[in-house]
C-alpha cells in the first residue's frame, strides 16, 4: 500500500527533508494588513519586514473542511491512504475540521499532533519511517498517537515584542523584561503553549542553559535525530546548541528555519531544541 503522509504549512521542515521523505504540505492562508497569501510565500525576513511596516501580526485563516477534503482526494490520486499530522487542536481549530474531513474521506486517518513546528516534523519523518517498513496508515496513526505526548516541543524568545504585539503579554511585561533581558521559554504542554521558565543574560549562554535544564528534564531522547529550529539566530547561538546535542550523543542534528507564520509570532532570535523524550536515560 502506498501511503501519504501530510502536514500543514506550519512543520518548519527544509524542502530537501520534504522531498527526501516524501511529506505532503497544505498551507494555510495569511492575512496581514489588506493582503491575503499562501503561507510560504514569503520568508522570514520578508514577514519580519511586514510586520514592521505595518505594526501588526499576521493572522492564519483555519482550513476548513472542504479544504481538507479536496486536499486529501487529490493525495489519493498516487496514494492508496493518506495520514495527516495536524498542528496541535490546543492551537488551531482547524485540527477538527481535518478529523471532519478525514472521517468523510476513504482510507484518510488525521492525527493530533499536540506540537508546533517541527515537533510535528518529527512526527512526520517518523510517521514515513513506519510506512516504509510497511506498516498500514490505521497502524500508522495509531502509533503517532501513542507517541505524540513524547514529543519535547519547547522554545527560547530573545525578546516579547511578537507577543506584546499579538497581545500576549501587557506592555508593563514587555517593558520589564526587555530592560532585564528576561528570556522565557515557551512549551507545549498538552498541546498548548505555556510560559514556563525565564533565563536572563545574553543569548549564547541562555541557549546553553536552556538545553542543560531541557536535557536534566526530559532526560530520555531518542537519539536518532533532534531539531535545532530557530527564526533567526547568530553563529554563537547555534552553536551553542549544538554543542549540548552533540554532547547527548544524538545521531543526527539537523538545523532548519521556523517558517513565517511561526517567526512572526515569536519574533527574532527565537530558537528551540525539539527530539522524541522516549528513549535511554541520559547517563
Amino acid at each position: 500500500m502506498k501511503i501519504a503522509v501530510s502536514v500543514e504549512s506550519t512543520h518548519d521542515l527544509t524542502k530537501e527533508l520534504l522531498g527526501k521523505y516524501d511529506i505532503k504540505v497544505i498551507p494555510y492562508q495569511i492575512n496581514l494588513a489588506d493582503m491575503s497569501f499562501k503561507d510560504g510565500t514569503y520568508s522570514t525576513e520578508e514577514m519580519f519586514e511586514m510586520v514592521d511596516k505595518y505594526n501588526e501580526l499576521p493572522k492564519t485563516t483555519a482550513l476548513n473542511e472542504v479544504e481538507y477534503g479536496e486536499f486529501f482526494e487529490s493525495l489519493k490520486k498516487d496514494y492508496d491512504a493518506v495520514v495527516h499530522i495536524c498542528l496541535s487542536s490546543g492551537i488551531t481549530s482547524s485540527c477538527g475540521n481535518a478529523f471532519r474531513a478525514a472521517a468523510n474521506t476513504k482510507n484518510v486517518y488525521a492525527v493530533d499532533s499536540f506540537a508546533l513546528s517541527t515537533g510535528i516534523g518529527l512526527q512526520a519523518i517518523y510517521a514515513r519511517e513506519l510506512a516504509n517498513q510497511g506498516l498500514s496508515a490505521a497502524e500508522i496513526a495509531d502509533k503517532l498517537n501513542a507517541r505524540r505526548e513524547k514529543v519535547q516541543t519547547s522554545f527560547i524568545l530573545e525578546r516579547l515584542d511578537y507577543m506584546y504585539k499579538g497581545g500576549r503579554c501587557s506592555s508593563i511585561t514587555l517593558l520589564g523584561a526587555n530592560l532585564l533581558k528576561i528570556r522565557p521559554r515557551i512549551v507545549l504542554k498538552n498541546g498548548k503553549m505555556i510560559s514556563d521558565k525565564k533565563y536572563r543574560g545574553n543569548m549564547q549562554s541562555v541557549i546553553a542553559k536552556y538545553a542543560d535544564e531541557l536535557f536534566a528534564e526530559f532526560d530520555s531522547p531518542d537519539l536518532s535525530r533532534v531539531f535545532i529550529t530557530y527564526t533567526t539566530a547568530t553563529p554563537e547561538m547555534v552553536a551553542a546548541a549544538k554543542a549540548k546535542c552533540e554532547s547527548v550523543g544524538f545521531k543526527e542534528i539537523i538545523e532548519t528555519r521556523a517558517g513565517g507564520t511561526i517567526a512572526s509570532h515569536c519574533g527574532a532570535h527565537t530558537l528551540g531544541i525539539l527530539y522524541y523524550n522516549d528513549g535511554e536515560k541520559i547517563q
